[in-house]
């Protein structure tokens, strides 16, 4: 299944500490399952009866923890530690390090209420999670902490939490699997766009190249009256408006270019790509990319232009991180004298559901004036749908050997 719209599992460690009420883990423990059930999440957890109450405390509870995530290490997305109580660091810890899962870890402490801190009622899950995350440092495990301090397990707040870290857990098992497609070579003057491929293969990112003109004679060789060209036409015609002067024999040529690149997509088991767009594709077949880059981007296949494999990358990260379908633009234009804005814009590759309104398909304007109208058809046209936006870019650093970002 793909990740995007895959259930997420985790897997969940309830810690105690016997001199605190250990009435708190379990009913932390249910908290905990209603809260995930609430939100649509799987998990893993000790069986009730497996330890005290099903919580993590001691080093023989470690090993059995560790053990069941060991068993269920394929479906664990991340691990979920909440402290009801003040919680064993060495229970947490020696879970984590047991099983080795590289997983991301969320770390949550319950808020304890000043109208109970009497023997009975005491948490001190404060200081607990500071011994926790101070052992999880030592340990070189990653953690995710929650947005404030301390929280109820049954708040509006972890809630949120959960979901956040969600968005982490699809990412970095997103990425650490991904396999990025680059179709063709990247523009001879575009050296904006280089990237170290071993770079990204050392984070999981494998990627894979293709020679355009496997794409194209592939493209060539297949019949118009074939049932993947027909299905494509249907969809092309559904896709947007396309006005009245597009020759028909252009959009066959479209249809024909789209389904090429599905089955090679297909095949390779791509999950985002990056497509030499311009202008070998024109001059040697007769139409452009982009609609084919923005239907497979409405799919949940996101497509970069200019062979930018860090730009899909970049674009399937956001994809991951909110489910949403992701553009590729150009940071362009400065907006007149207003300092904090600016235009951002691109040729014809967003996909349909990025934009706010309905699509025209029909020739790029720029390149079709120096390239012919009549190869440049499939571009999409449109304005970008109103709302808050979020911006990201990754670049590999050859010099520093790293993997560098913005966001905003």
């Amino acid at each position: 299944m793909n990740i995007v719209n895959k259930t997420l599992t985790f897997g969940l460690i309830v810690g105690t500490r016997g001199f605190f009420n250990p009435k708190l883990a379990d009913e932390g423990r249910k908290q905990l399952l209603a809260k995930l059930d609430s939100l649509g999440y799987s998990h893993v957890i000790l069986p009730e009866d497996a330890t005290a109450y099903g919580a993590v405390e001691t080093l023989a509870d470690a090993r059995k923890c560790a053990e069941l995530f060991k068993k269920n290490r394929d479906d664990i997305d991340g691990v979920i530690v909440v402290l009801p109580n003040f919680g064993d660091e060495l229970g947490v810890v020696e879970t984590l390090n047991s099983a080795k899962l590289d997983v991301p870890v969320l770390v949550q402490a319950c808020s304890d209420r000043l109208d109970a801190v009497d023997v009975q009622g005491r948490r001190d899950a404060f200081c607990g999670k500071l011994s926790v995350c101070n052992n999880l440092y030592q340990y070189g495990i990653p953690f995710t902490d929650t947005s404030e301090h301390t929280c109820d397990i049954d708040s509006d707040i972890f809630a949120g939490d959960i979901e956040r870290f969600g968005r982490v857990c699809r990412v970095v098992k997103g990425l650490r699997n991904a396999r990025i497609g680059a179709i063709g070579a990247r523009p001879g003057a575009f050296q904006t766009v280089r990237f170290s491929e071993k770079l990204l293969q050392d984070s999981g990112i494998t990627v894979v190249t293709v020679d355009l003109s496997e794409i194209i004679g592939n493209a060539q060789k297949l019949d118009e009256k074939a049932q993947a060209v027909q299905q494509k036409l249907s969809e092309i015609e559904d896709y947007g408006n396309i006005p009245d002067r597009i020759d028909r024999a252009n959009i066959v040529k479209q249809a024909r270019l789209s389904v090429a690149i599905d089955d090679w997509i297909q095949e390779n088991e791509i999950d985002a790509s990056a497509i030499q767009c311009w202008t070998s594709v024109q001059n040697n077949y007769g139409c452009a990319t982009c609609l084919s880059m923005s239907m497979m981007g409405e799919r949940y296949m996101p497509s970069a232009c200019e062979v930018d494999v860090a730009g899909a990358v970049s674009m399937y990260a956001l994809l991951l991180a909110s489910r949403e379908i992701p553009g590729f633009l150009d940071w362009n234009n400065n907006y007149g004298e207003e300092k904090n804005k600016c235009v951002c814009t691109h040729c014809s590759n967003y996909p349909k559901s990025f934009m706010g309104r309905d699509v025209e398909i029909s020739e790029l304007d720029i390149l079709g004036e120096s390239l012919g109208r009549e190869n440049c058809f499939g571009a999409v046209k449109g304005h970008v749908a109103a709302g808050p936006m979020t911006y990201f870019r990754i670049s590999t650093d050859d010099r520093r050997g790293k993997i560098k970002a913005y966001l905003g």
